[in-house]
């Protein structure tokens, strides 16, 4: 079993950061990529970034939030971070931390990010 605890979210103005952070617990030497997914209101689930744990940590980006976002992780505190600048308030979303493992995915349960105009 794996748990994940999220935070950071909160209200932020359009142009400003969040740092949103992911800790992980439980059976952590069974984890091959850890990312973040959003969901707004009355839309799908979609990927925001991922970060492979092992091998040289590649990450993935969605296209909306490349080369604002950024995706890091500090594996001695088994905690992902996703750096969110420059936001735009179709980043309003609910923000998950997910893991993968051999047997299946996990979730947190989840922080509300809201970016005014």
């Amino acid at each position: 079993q794996v748990q994940l605890v999220e935070s950071g979210g909160g209200l932020v103005a359009a142009g400003g950061s969040l740092r949103l952070s992911c800790a992980a617990s439980g059976s952590t030497g069974s984890i091959t990529f850890m990312g973040w997914y959003r969901q707004a209101p009355g839309k799908q689930r979609e990927l925001v970034a991922t970060i492979a744990v092992t091998g040289g940590f590649s990450t993935v980006y969605a296209g909306s939030v490349k080369g604002r976002f950024t995706i890091s992780r500090d594996n001695a505190k088994n905690t992902v971070y996703l750096q969110m600048n420059s936001l735009k308030p179709e980043d309003t979303a609910v923000y998950y931390c997910n893991a993968w493992t051999v047997s299946r995915d996990f979730w947190g349960q989840g922080t509300q990010v809201t970016v005014s105009s």
